[in-house]
Formats: C-alpha cells, structure tokens, sequence
C-alpha cells in the first residue's frame, strides 16, 4: 500500500518510518535540507529510535518536495503540519492542515486523509462541511519529543476518530508497525478523538503544575520537596511518575493544547483548565523571581531545550523565564549546542565554549540538570530533584 505523510516533524517523521517497514510511504515536506537528510537515511531530528531505524532497517520511505508524487496513488494520506496556537485569535491555527486538503482533494480525492496535526474540539465535522469530503478522518498523536517512534512503537493506545472499515484498516498498520503487543485500539467520534487528545495533554499539564506548585511551596518555607514528593507518591492512586519539578510544562503540545481547551470550554464553567493555564505562568514568575534574589550579574542559561535527549525548544519554560528577566538588572547569556552557528538568539548572546559559558557565568539556570555541569554544581540553579524528565 502507498501512504503519504505531510509533514516531517516529530509526528510525520515517526509515522513514516514506522509504516514504512510494511508500506511504500512518500514523506512530503518544504524544506529540501530535510528531504535530503531523510532520502540519505539520516534523521533531521534528534531521535534516536528514528536515527537507528533511518539507518539500520529495511525501509520503503522516500521523501520528496512535490506534492503530485507523495498524494498520487496513495490510499492514506497522514497529514503532520504543525497547528501552532495563535495568541491573536486565540485559536490553533489550522491553515497548514486546509492547505493539505485542498492539495489532495485536487489530486488525489479518493484518498482518506488522516489529521495527526493537533485540532480544535469541532474541526473535523466543520472541514468535511467545509469541503464537501467525507475522506477526512482525526487520529490523535500521543507522542513524547525525542521518543517520537519509541512511543509509536510502543504504543499506550491507539485512537482513530470514525468508526468504520477503513479507520480500522488504519489502525491495523500502525498496529503492524508497533513492537508492542496487546494495544489498545478505540475506535470513536471524531469529535470524542479530538477531545481525547487535548484533555489528556491538559491533565499532564495538570501534573506537572501541581509538583511545580508543590515545589515552590516548599522551596519558599524551606522544605525537602523530594521527600515530599517521595512520600505523596508512595500512594500507588498517585504513582512515581511525571512528578519531577520543572520552570513549566512546554514543548510543542502542552502549552497549546491547554489554551485551546480553555477557549473551548467558553461559556462553560470551569475552574480548573484555566488555573493548568495560569498556573505555568505563575511558576515561571516564581523561577524568575528566585534568581533574581540571588543578585547575580550574569545569568548562564544552559540549554533551552524542553527534554534531555531533543532538540526541540519551541516554547520551553526556560524562554519564558528569560523573558522575565529580561530588561532586569543581569546579563543573560546562552549555551545551546544547537545554535553553534548563531551568535545570539532572542537577542541574547549566545556562547558556543562550555568552559568560557561556566567561568562567566555567576549563577547558571538549568531546566534539567547535566553531567557536564557537575564540576560547577555549587553555581547552578535547578528544581530538577530526580535527574530525569
């Protein structure tokens, strides 16, 4: 079967190569440094399971700039473009994923579509009235930066929004694909799937910000926080996991999911999806303010990237921190491996030599603590108590 793939992100890419141990797949995307890379079986993205698979397995994927060769012939077209949340409109922004539809419908029209970009609660009714197609059907992603195929192929669920034969024919390949056995596979409304994805996102969110919050109690009325936390999740309802203090939740999903599901929740009464929302910002003032109490003049921010083992910092809490600093009496400067070639970033300085950032540096802000900073432990600033995302 030949299935196309928009989109060579996080969710496109690892949907690509996990499909295409079964399937000829044609990964589509604007940018031909990517296409090269994936058509040289490296990975244009910090994954380890796609770096290993892109160059270690027997693939059938092929990626490409035009449009007729991925959507012609194919019988799924997975569209992976990104939905990033518009603070003006106060919306995702879905104009990648129409751009997609109209494409395919001018090319390739009996093929199903498949919305793996995150949506608003609605979008896929709306789109199908839009377009005057049934062929559009929302499966969410459930996947983590840097563990992309890792999760796809070791799935917690998979969830495809119609119920019908070619939803499950769908999920029967990534079922193939998967090493995982035994999944789950849920079959519902397109609405009920959309719904699914955003507030599963927003309870993580919860999570983290409710270990945040414990954390900056604790830390202001000069508490152990990690036996707090060790005690609390002792309680097997609780459990030992996703409760490592961090500046905020980011990344791609959390910080848009959220926002989105509370405008969704208009005119509904709620309370709590809009302190998940307000709670991230308050942590990040708390972070910000903690520094600034230690008066240093020149504030080293290691690493701007979410989660060890990525090299995605699309809105990471560490970016919100520094622009609370921001025209405060410090200097800020970054080391960022990623941005070896730039000079500043944010208009920030940006220092490429881990030794001169260390020897500069009075206090150095970390996210998530590293091995490389443990010669200069006494300077840094973590809330990071368990070594771990």
């Amino acid at each position: 079967m030949k299935i196309a793939v928009s989109g060579t992100g996080y969710v496109g890419l690892s949907n690509a190569v996990l499909l295409a141990q079964n399937n000829e797949v044609v990964a589509l995307d604007i940018d031909q440094a990517k296409v090269d890379l994936i058509n040289n079986n490296q990975s244009p993205i910090v994954d380890a399971e796609i770096e290993d698979y892109l160059a270690n397995k027997e693939l059938n994927l092929k990626a490409t700039l035009d449009k007729e060769e991925a959507y012609k012939g194919a019988e799924f077209i997975i569209i992976a473009t990104p939905t990033d949340y518009d603070t003006e409109k106060n919306y995702f922004n879905t104009k990648t994923v129409e751009a997609v539809i109209e494409d395919v419908l001018e090319i390739n029209p009996k093929a199903t579509m498949i919305i793996k970009s995150t949506i608003p609660v609605g979008y896929t009714k709306a789109i199908r009235e839009k377009y005057n197609t049934d062929n559009i059907i929302f499966s969410p992603e459930f996947l983590r930066e840097g563990k992309a195929l890792y999760d796809n192929l070791y799935p917690s669920r998979v969830v495809v929004g119609e119920e019908s034969q070619r939803a499950k024919k769908f999920a029967d390949l990534l079922v193939e694909g998967a090493i995982k056995e035994d999944i789950p596979v849920l079959f519902t409304d397109p609405t009920e799937a959309e719904a699914i994805k955003l507030f599963a996102n927003t309870y993580l969110a919860m999570r983290v910000s409710y270990f945040n919050e414990l954390d900056t109690y604790a830390e202001l009325k000069g508490l152990d926080t990690k036996q707090i936390i060790d005690g609390v999740c002792l309680d097997p309802r609780i459990g030992d996991h996703y409760n490592n203090p961090s500046f905020g939740y980011g990344g791609y999903c959390l910080p848009k999911d959220t926002k989105q599901l509370r405008v969704n929740y208009e005119g509904i009464p709620n309370d709590i999806i809009t302190a998940i929302v307000e709670s991230n910002d308050t942590r990040k003032d708390h972070i910000a303010a903690s520094i600034l109490k230690k008066e240093p003049e020149v504030v080293g921010v290691h690493r701007l990237i979410m989660k060890s083992g990525s090299d995605n910092f699309r809105a990471s809490a560490i970016q919100g921190v520094m622009d609370r600093l921001e025209n405060k009496d410090v200097e800020l400067v970054i080391y960022e491996p990623t941005l070896e070639e730039e000079e500043e970033f944010a208009g920030f300085r940006v220092i490429t030599d881990l030794k001169e950032f260390k020897d500069m540096s009075d206090l150095i802000v970390v996210n998530r603590m590293s091995q490389e900073l443990e010669d200069v432990e006494e300077k840094v600033y973590t809330r990071d108590l368990y070594r771990r995302d």
